[in-house]
């Protein structure tokens, strides 16, 4: 397997408040990787530099390098409305558009220039199968989105990134506001997912990063502590702040 994302010294400022300190890892294509650790760690930091979120908050200062296909995304000539066009985020809550189901996936290839009619009621269908939503909104597509339960709106917002078709795919903590059966549909898809993304996903649920991931970093006061095979993370970690977080004797 080849790695899509290589991050080098990957330092970020808040100001003068350094939340992620030289940060080195490979993330391999086609897999899922957990990001874990207790709260304010920088996990959520770290996850939106891989699409230059944190360029829309004042004060932010990024070094080091991420190269994703060999390319470095902070590069001063970076499109970054097509980066994150290939690298999408879901967050921590649904956040489906005031619209309807059909819009809310049409939306993106619109704005990015489809505007042939068969064409979207195509990406539609098959972003709604991918996002295993299909069958519960099929007779529904003309209704408000904000009529579906939360698990279905979160598989709704999975739907709409994939309906861009990313190379890669960022999740933020996103079955957290839901409850135990949406997030078992949720973790099924990411695992279904992996044959075609590349996954990222931060998850305070050591269950779920052990269900669903194939790598494991664990991050601890803006540090990368340990990074590898999620197995080898849970069941034989290499250093001790990893054993006490993952038992639970602190987070």
């Amino acid at each position: 397997m080849s790695n899509k994302i290589t991050v080098r010294d990957l330092n970020l400022f808040y100001r003068d408040l350094q939340a992620l300190i030289n940060i080195n890892l490979d993330i391999t294509e086609k897999m899922v990787s957990a990001l874990i650790g207790p709260s304010g760690c920088g996990k959520s930091t770290f996850l939106r530099t891989l699409n230059r979120m944190n360029d829309l908050i004042e004060g932010v200062r990024v070094e080091g390098q991420i190269l994703m296909d060999g390319e470095d995304i902070y590069k001063s000539d970076v499109d970054v409305v097509a980066l994150r066009k290939k690298v999408g985020m879901v967050f921590q809550r649904p956040n489906p558009f005031p619209m309807t189901v059909y819009e809310n996936i049409a939306y993106g290839p619109r704005i990015h220039g489809q505007r042939d009619r068969r064409r979207l009621e195509e990406i539609v269908e098959s972003s709604l199968r991918a996002a295993a939503l299909w069958d519960e909104v099929k007779d529904r597509l003309h209704k408000n989105a904000l009529g579906l339960s939360g698990g279905q709106q979160q598989r709704l917002c999975i739907a709409r990134l994939l309906a861009v078709e990313p190379a890669v795919v960022l999740m933020d903590e996103p079955t957290s506001a839901l409850d135990p059966i949406s997030t078992l549909k949720v973790e099924e898809l990411i695992r279904e997912l992996k044959n075609k993304y590349t996954i990222v996903i931060v998850t305070h649920n050591m269950q779920q990063a052990a269900r669903v991931s194939d790598t494991t970093a664990f991050f601890l006061n803006g540090e990368l502590v340990e990074y590898g095979d999620t197995e080898l993370i849970f069941t034989g970690p290499k250093d001790k702040r990893t054993e006490d977080y993952i038992t639970g004797r602190f987070g």
